[in-house]
């Protein structure tokens, strides 16, 4: 386990006995075990440190995107998938500590605890280097996700692009059907889209991802009508 540790730090840029990377890579369910901190208020932090990290690439780097567009490159980017790949390009999984059921569920291999693990990691970078160092990791973890969504700015959201198939197929609008389910340290989100005599599913940490996943799987029955 130290060694893992360490060769994560080694790659984020802390230091291997920081103690935040190791707040930083402890899901709730291990420290409801084991009584100690969780990595939820680092990932709150991180977030927004992705965020803005992201927002500043994309304004500086891609100088042709309008407010719009750039918003639609980083939500390409900013998400659970997105940010599970690059947790997993860092092999940030062999370091985490997760609970026993989880652990036995196969959790670490669930894209929700990879993308929180990244931003928790992000912000005990910020709180340990700082703004600059968190900002050139997270660059430097996502460019290439940034620079493809760069060449396809104007390409529509899934949800929207659903709903206006819908439209033009006369069927009105989709129904997300949404069920959670788990416990609320850890929450999976199902959601459910009916096509004709077809069902999409989709699943996330937040609703919201899990309803563009649903999204996603319901245009491709539409494609195939």
């Amino acid at each position: 386990m130290r060694s893992t540790l360490d060769a994560l730090a080694e790659r984020v840029g802390l230091s291997p006995s920081s103690e935040l990377l190791i707040v930083a890579t402890t899901h709730s369910s291990y420290a409801a075990e084991h009584d100690c901190e969780s990595n939820e208020r680092l990932e709150f932090l991180g977030d927004a440190v992705v965020d803005l990290a992201i927002a500043d690439l994309v304004v500086n780097a891609y100088p042709q995107l309008n407010e719009g567009a750039a918003s639609i490159v980083r939500a390409h980017v900013v998400n659970e998938s997105s940010l599970a790949d690059a947790a997993r390009e860092i092999d940030l999984a062999g370091a985490l500590r997760v609970g026993r059921g989880v652990a036995k569920e196969h959790g670490l291999e669930r894209p929700s605890i990879l993308a929180d693990a990244f931003e928790a990691v992000v912000g005990a970078l910020y709180l340990d280097a700082g703004f600059e160092a968190a900002r050139s990791f997270v660059q430097t973890a996502l460019a290439s996700r940034v620079a493809d969504a760069a060449t396809r700015p104007g390409e529509v959201d899934p949800k929207t692009r659903l709903r206006q198939w819908f439209e033009a197929a006369g069927l009105g609008v989709p129904i997300y059907e949404t069920v959670a389910e788990g416990p609320s340290h850890d929450v999976t989100f199902t959601v459910a889209i009916r096509i004709g005599d077809q069902i999409a599913y989709g699943s996330g940490r937040s609703k919201k991802n899990a309803e563009t996943q649903a999204a996603l799987a319901a245009w491709e029955v539409c494609v195939r009508a």
